[in-house]
């Protein structure tokens, strides 16, 4: 068995070591994270402050195009402000394109629709296509470590 360390350095020795092999517990990992995404979505589109930072490791790191890198607490921040805005409410939606996993680790490319509704005006949509980075954790919980996101 490899042990590596970083999560690209395992993405790039399990593409070439011609790792084709399903292991029996990837499927399970895949269902468990859609279904973490899927949670955070609902948590998110019903403003469930509480609970929009469970998506996410203490070692979150976020890039997004255009703006500075941020950390869990920056991004929580950001998150839990728009949730609690009362001018305007936030939407979300995604459709995953590829889950791959490597035993603890997985990546998932998927695209994020954001709809930002003022409740004065017209709602703005923007696409955003991204790579997401999870670790299953010491808890059991598949939880983003990474993620780096564009708006299209």
């Amino acid at each position: 068995m490899v042990r590596c360390k970083g999560v690209f350095v395992c993405l790039a020795v399990a593409a070439l070591s011609g790792a084709t092999s399903v292991r029996a517990d990837d499927d399970a990992s895949r269902r468990a994270i859609a279904g973490a995404l899927t949670q955070w979505t609902a948590d998110f589109n019903a403003r469930h402050v509480d609970k929009v930072c469970d998506l996410f490791s203490r070692e979150l790191r976020v890039d997004f195009r255009g703006q500075p890198e941020r950390r869990h607490d920056a991004q929580c921040d950001l998150l839990k402000r728009a949730l609690t805005d009362s001018t305007r409410t936030f939407s979300n939606a995604f459709a995953i394109k590829e889950i791959l996993v490597w035993g603890d680790t997985a990546v998932v490319r998927l695209t994020w629709t954001s709809t930002i509704q003022p409740k004065d005006g017209r709602a703005i949509t923007a696409i955003e296509p991204g790579l997401d980075v999870f670790r299953k954790e010491k808890d059991g919980r598949w939880r983003i470590v990474r993620y780096m996101a564009y708006e299209q």
